[in-house]
């Protein structure tokens, strides 16, 4: 029976790990750790396999996982392990690339002065990463696009008062309604109509609605007709300070012990989890 242990016989030597050189036109430049050490471990396996080793040869000799093996030797090029990985793990700068981006298109193309401006702003990352991502724009006629936030992220920055959102999320607020001005009318309303709910200004609520009226929000003017329907209720809840909050409160309360409780216990303990509880 052949000893288990590999490298004490007469194999081949497991070749030397050279990182293989990087193809052209790949994303992937050879001096990254994550990139070269991959690529030398593609390169040992692919070696290793035409000399007649087996895969669990391989895994032995090499202290690897059978599944990393694996994914070493079925794929044809380093480069196809690395999608998905690397290139898309956030960094300190994302939640301000939108920002630099808008600086850069205003003018501002000094690295240095960039990175001081976001360092107030809440960045704690290093001025190289800065200088590192501004420098595909000095040789493109236009800075790429940054990934687009989603429809309901830009909604709950709208609906979120603007002293509780992060400096990043103001920032990149910011930038999406400069590029659309009729978001940024909408927002104004909102925050307006925010301000008359949590301050009780019922009496400025007809202003508003004229106010809303005089922009072109398809989407809000059907908001202020159900408003306009029930003017006086709508007016007395933005006004008075009484609230039916604490009633609803308790009546979901009891509703959800009732649906617990449905089919496994009688009325006297029912009653005594809404008394008690």
């Amino acid at each position: 029976m052949p000893p288990r242990n590999l490298r004490a016989t007469s194999a081949e030597p497991v070749p030397e790990k050279v990182p293989a050189p990087a193809e052209s036109g790949t994303p992937w430049p050879t001096g990254h750790r994550f990139a070269d050490r991959t690529r030398a471990k593609h390169a040992t396996v692919h070696a290793l396999l035409p000399a007649g080793h087996s895969r669990r040869s391989i895994q032995r000799q090499l202290s690897m996982t059978y599944r990393t093996v694996h994914r070493l030797a079925d794929a044809a090029r380093p480069e196809d392990l690395f999608q998905g990985q690397w290139q898309n793990r956030r960094t300190k700068l994302d939640d301000f690339k939108p920002y630099l981006h808008e600086r850069w298109a205003e003018g501002c193309t000094n690295a240095w002065t960039l990175w001081k401006e976001i360092k107030t702003h809440g960045y704690t990352g290093g001025y190289g990463a800065v200088r590192a991502h501004l420098q595909p724009f000095r040789t493109s006629p236009t800075a790429p696009a940054a990934r687009p936030s989603s429809p309901r992220t830009v909604t709950s920055w709208i609906l979120t008062h603007p002293d509780t959102l992060r400096e990043s999320e103001r920032l990149k607020l910011k930038v999406v309604l400069v590029g659309c001005p009729e978001l940024d009318a909408l927002t104004g309303h909102v925050r307006v109509f925010g301000k008359m709910l949590t301050q009780l200004q019922g009496d400025q609520l007809p202003q508003w609605i004229k106010a809303v009226r005089a922009d072109d929000l398809p989407s809000l003017h059907t908001f202020v007709n159900g408003l306009e329907r029930d003017l006086a209720a709508v007016t007395a809840g933005l006004t008075l300070p009484w609230s039916s909050g604490v009633v609803e409160g308790h009546v979901n309360r009891i509703k959800m012990i009732k649906r617990q409780m449905y089919g496994r216990a009688g009325f006297d303990l029912l009653r005594k989890r809404v008394l008690l509880a």
